[in-house]
């Protein structure tokens, strides 16, 4: 992992509402390294959905600029965005959303059937060849709706790396499995991520997946609250701070390595 910024936000505020205003990100700055296992935490409501959305150009700051690999996203017209969203980042959902009329290999081919087209041949080797690596080779033709939670879940990954993303964007990805099979998805995750040098930023409620992270952002009502480093500092450290009741922006000065 470089120290080069894959992900840059500066001051994104997020309001909704036109009559009834209602804030959900306040100031929030921050960078993000290429090559980084990013997980955000925070209680229902702390903005941490919002964030991934607005990183991941599924939504627009209401104001404050965002870049990745130096493209200011703000700059961008719909159009635009949506090909950059396709083409730069891979997203994976709680529940999936996959087609359950199509089977593994046709869900793992629809990005690049939006963003260009119908798939060649060598594409479709490369989706082969993901649903392999994430242990789906016999199961590849099967109807989505024959596989198990956790093998959706697999198809989900596969999918998000097909054209080859920078960046991996991860809601809840363990959210509706059961504890084994969120524990393999992490493992080939980890695996996944560090075979093709992907940047992935997690949503996640559940502490001990998020401590599995290079690095985890706390939000508290919309604002950065706490930095831990837990595969530096020690998970045993990295938990006493995440369960303390202080947040300011001294607890992020104090971690950051």
């Amino acid at each position: 992992m470089d120290n080069a910024p894959l992900v840059e936000l500066q001051k994104v505020n997020k309001v909704y509402g036109e009559v009834v205003k209602y804030q959900v990100l306040f100031d929030i700055t921050m960078t993000v390294p290429q090559g980084e296992f990013l997980a955000l935490i925070g209680p229902s409501g702390s903005g941490k959905t919002t964030l991934l959305n607005i990183i991941g150009a599924l939504d627009r700051p209401t104001s404050g600029q965002i870049f990745i690999r130096g493209q200011n996203l703000n700059h961008l017209p719909d159009e635009e965005l949506a090909r950059f969203r396709n083409k730069f980042l891979g997203f994976i959902f709680q529940f999936h959303y996959l087609l359950p009329e199509f089977n593994a290999l046709e869900n793992v081919l629809i990005p690049y059937w939006i963003g260009s087209g119908k798939p060649g041949k060598e594409i479709v080797e490369r989706a082969i060849y993901l649903l392999e690596q994430v242990g789906l080779k016999e199961a590849m033709k099967k109807r989505i709706t024959m596989l198990s939670g956790g093998q959706q879940q697999r198809v989900a990954i596969a999918r998000a790396l097909l054209n080859a993303p920078q960046l991996i964007l991860a809601d809840e990805p363990t959210g509706a499995l059961d504890t084994k099979t969120g524990e393999q998805v992490l493992e080939l995750l980890s695996e996944i991520r560090h075979q093709f040098n992907t940047t992935m930023i997690m949503v996640t409620h559940n502490r001990d997946v998020a401590l599995q992270a290079d690095r985890v952002i706390e939000l508290i009502d919309g604002k950065l609250c706490k930095e831990v480093y837990p595969q530096k500092i020690g998970l045993k450290e990295a938990t006493e701070i995440l369960e303390s009741h202080a947040c300011n922006l001294e607890d992020i000065e104090s971690t950051t390595p």
